[in-house]
């Protein structure tokens, strides 16, 4: 008899395999629920719901600095992004580089979220901007929170505001109360957590701190060689312990679900090749596997994390990746 075990898992193109069927683990008969990550992280920091769950990577080493042990790590990263080209400014904030955001009032959903963190390493390593030197806003509230979870106090030196509970990242960006905001997204649908649903790439007040995040994308990964990862894969410690199988069986699964989205992917790479439709070094690049799972392939990312959350005053102390992953991963 397979063992059944719960699953909190978000629906993109590196998944799908595993909640439409097509890949199974070895012995595992997965319950999924599917959610919005920032109510998935949550529900886990706050009452352990499921017993594998994608997980924010900032929160989880902040956890296991803290002396939390519910959570043993699988090294499967389902999403990979250069958070920092994609801030958003105010047209009348006088901000045209990341240098004059010193001095303002930043929005971001959550501090301690992965894309902050990749955000504020950003600005301080390239362009000397410092977490001190913002006035920073934060959308969630106290009791619906990773913060709040985690129990996370506000760093040395650092101002962290709260949004009230009427107001949101859109409309105090749109009023002039905020003048940037980091790692927006819109919320089409609700979740417990996040609460803007206006798309503010598409407002004339506000426009890219970057005008091409694209080409910011590619200088900053030409220069660092880092592609910041975001979401990890956490099984409940008591199960692993338990079952030991467990963590290899699902890091084999999601390695399978990865090599069939990029089957998928290098198709849809294939046909547009075939059109004609991708420029000079495009059809280079679309054929580059971006996202691969296992620690070694991400241990230079993963460290620079740890870093950063050291840096930041996330975490008292550096964690070592030995204290995040199942040791049967860490050669995987």
């Amino acid at each position: 008899m397979n063992l059944q075990l719960s699953i909190a898992i978000t629906s993109n193109p590196r998944t799908w395999p595993i909640l439409d069927g097509r890949v199974k683990p070895k012995g595992i008969d997965l319950v999924p629920t599917v959610l919005h990550p920032s109510e998935m992280f949550w529900r886990q920091l706050k009452f352990a719901e499921f017993d594998v769950s994608e997980m924010s990577f900032s929160s989880l080493i902040m956890a296991i600095a803290g002396g939390d042990q519910r959570w043993v790590g699988i090294p499967v990263f389902t999403t990979k992004r250069f958070f920092h080209a994609y801030i958003l400014a105010r047209r009348d904030a006088g901000i045209e580089t990341p240098a004059d955001l010193k001095g303002k009032r930043v929005g971001v959903p959550e501090y301690q979220q992965t894309a902050a963190l990749w955000t504020r390493g950003a600005l301080q390593h390239e362009f000397g901007v410092s977490p001190r030197d913002l006035e920073w806003w934060m959308e969630r509230v106290p009791t619906h929170s990773h913060r709040g979870a985690v129990g996370f106090p506000t760093p040395p030196g650092v101002t962290i505001n709260q949004i009230p509970a009427e107001k949101n990242l859109a409309s105090t960006m749109l009023s002039g109360e905020i003048q940037a905001v980091v790692h927006y997204t819109v919320h089409a649908v609700a979740n417990l957590i996040d609460r803007s649903r206006t798309d503010l790439w598409k407002e004339p007040a506000i426009k890219p701190l970057f005008p091409d995040p694209a080409a910011e994308c590619a200088r900053y990964y030409k220069k660092t060689g880092i592609f910041p990862i975001n979401h990890g894969m956490v099984v409940k410690r008591e199960i692993a312990e338990r079952h030991p199988w467990v963590v290899l069986n699902m890091l084999e699964a999601f390695e399978q679900a990865n090599e069939i989205a990029e089957r998928e992917r290098l198709a849809q790479a294939e046909y547009h090749a075939a059109a004609g439709l991708l420029g000079p070094g495009a059809d280079k690049a679309l054929r580059t596997q971006i996202l691969k799972h296992g620690v070694r392939a991400n241990r230079k990312v993963l460290e620079t994390a740890a870093q950063y959350s050291v840096e930041q005053g996330l975490t008292p102390r550096l964690v070592k990746l030995e204290e995040v992953f199942a040791a049967s991963t860490l050669e995987e």
